[in-house]
């Protein structure tokens, strides 16, 4: 068989399939379709063709609740993004001591070089809305660890990106960089009420043995301070997991 290689449409069809997957990557688990459509500048009807086929593919999944999307196996292998992730027996008991410990949630986040996962949720005090943390990560302390570390957290949660989801979320960008130059001279990450209303939080990072980061210790209270009583010991946490996530 001759290999005519690309014709007529094809090549614009690729390339309108990774925007679509360019978008989704970008904006996190849980954008909607026509999020997507807006971001990609495609319209409706190729939107939604597009979702299909890649979810079709499983390079996109559809969210629990069908109203958005997120990256799929195959894309995130291909991205180095954050997939489910199977924890080691030895990671689990780490995360169940430290349980067993403190009276607030704890949780395992997973990170990807551009999205976090929640990877290990508390199930006697779990999160309210997991997708919300992995989307939004202006307004979590997992997602500003995450956003902390990259050379321009621009091109990872662009400013279009910073979502007002309670009356004390960050959304103008020199602020959030208040936040995340904080976050980095201190190197752990804190929040009240940008997220939920009345929940705060905090997050230790776990690194590589590079120094990458690849994780995060976090640890969540329904209350208007975030729970830095438990500061020390999600930091020893998050140093116990360091060679068990590497």
């Amino acid at each position: 068989m001759t290999d005519r290689g690309l014709t007529g449409r094809q090549p614009g069809a690729v390339q309108n399939a990774l925007a679509v997957l360019e978008v989704v990557a970008h904006a996190g688990a849980g954008v909607t379709a026509k999020e997507v459509g807006e971001l990609a500048h495609l319209p409706p009807a190729t939107t939604y063709r597009l979702l299909n086929l890649l979810v079709g593919e499983e390079y996109l999944v559809r969210m629990p609740d069908l109203r958005g999307f997120a990256l799929g196996r195959r894309a995130a292998a291909l991205t180095g993004g954050a997939p489910e992730t199977r924890l080691s027996r030895a990671a689990r008991d780490e995360v169940a001591r430290l349980r067993g410990s403190v009276r607030v949630g704890v949780h395992l986040v997973v990170f990807g070089p551009t999205v976090l996962r929640c990877a290990d949720v508390d199930p006697e005090l779990p999160l309210r809305d997991p997708a919300l943390l992995e989307r939004h990560l202006h307004a979590g302390a997992a997602g500003r660890l995450l956003l902390a570390d990259q050379p321009d957290w621009r091109e990872v949660h662009p400013p279009s990106r910073l979502v007002r989801l309670t009356a004390d979320t960050v959304v103008r960008p020199h602020q959030l960089q208040a936040r995340l130059d904080e976050t980095a001279e201190r190197g752990w990450a804190a929040q009240a009420g940008e997220l939920h209303d009345d929940v705060a939080c905090l997050a230790a990072p776990v690194r590589g043995a590079d120094g990458a980061l690849v994780g995060a210790v976090l640890l969540t209270a329904p209350r208007q301070r975030p729970p830095v009583d438990h500061l020390d010991a999600a930091r020893s946490c998050a140093r116990a997991l360091e060679p068990l996530l590497a």
